[in-house]
């Protein structure tokens, strides 16, 4: 009984409002000169609002422009520290290879010592970056993080387990980069 007197009073109160609009309607018109003040009136508050419609617009389209050149920037220059620190690797190499070229056999070794020190700190910036290698040998063959390029035979406690690898993987924090590319070892009863 409570929604429907509420529902009464609702068309009730709808009822007089449309009466007193019709009143409003049917009343003696303004004089010529309110009518033009009211026309001037909302003629400017239409103008003000197009102008204030016509700004915000611009402002958004300035807004979608500004968005997307950041977003092109990002793109663009994503890898600008993992580059800058892999330039002195660079380096290193091209000085490697120098040392190569006028190199003896007596020199060798310490070729091979510079490469391993170009290696270290080549997974150094990988890591610096989120990059981390899978350790793959001895581990249960997992099809997520390995990749099998063979099979060999293995001992009993062998079967499924990676045997040797061919390729480091990669996870890029956590996410896989690059499967490891793998033999796996398979027992063979005889």
């Amino acid at each position: 009984m409570v929604e429907t007197s509420r529902e009464d009073r609702r068309s009730k109160e709808e009822a007089q409002g449309s009466e007193e609009k019709q009143d409003a309607a049917h009343a003696k018109p303004a004089s010529k000169k309110e009518l033009i003040e009211r026309l001037e009136k909302a003629e400017r508050e239409a103008f003000e609002n197009y102008d204030k419609y016509l700004r915000a617009a611009a402002e958004l389209e300035n807004y979608k422009k500004r968005a997307a050149k950041d977003r092109q920037d990002f793109v663009k220059y994503a890898n600008e520290n993992l580059l800058r620190d892999m330039l002195p690797m660079v380096d290193s190499i091209e000085r490697a290879l120098e040392q190569a070229a006028a190199a003896t056999l007596q020199d060798f070794e310490a070729f091979v010592d510079g490469l391993k020190l170009i290696r270290d700190t080549f997974i150094s910036v990988l890591g610096k970056h989120g990059a981390t290698r899978i350790t793959s040998v001895g581990e249960d063959f997992d099809p997520n993080f390995h990749e099998a390029l063979m099979q060999v035979e293995g001992g009993k406690g062998q079967h499924n387990k990676v045997a040797e690898e061919f390729e480091s993987g990669y996870l890029l924090n956590g996410r896989l980069l690059r499967p490891s590319k793998v033999s796996i070892s398979k027992h063979i009863d005889k």
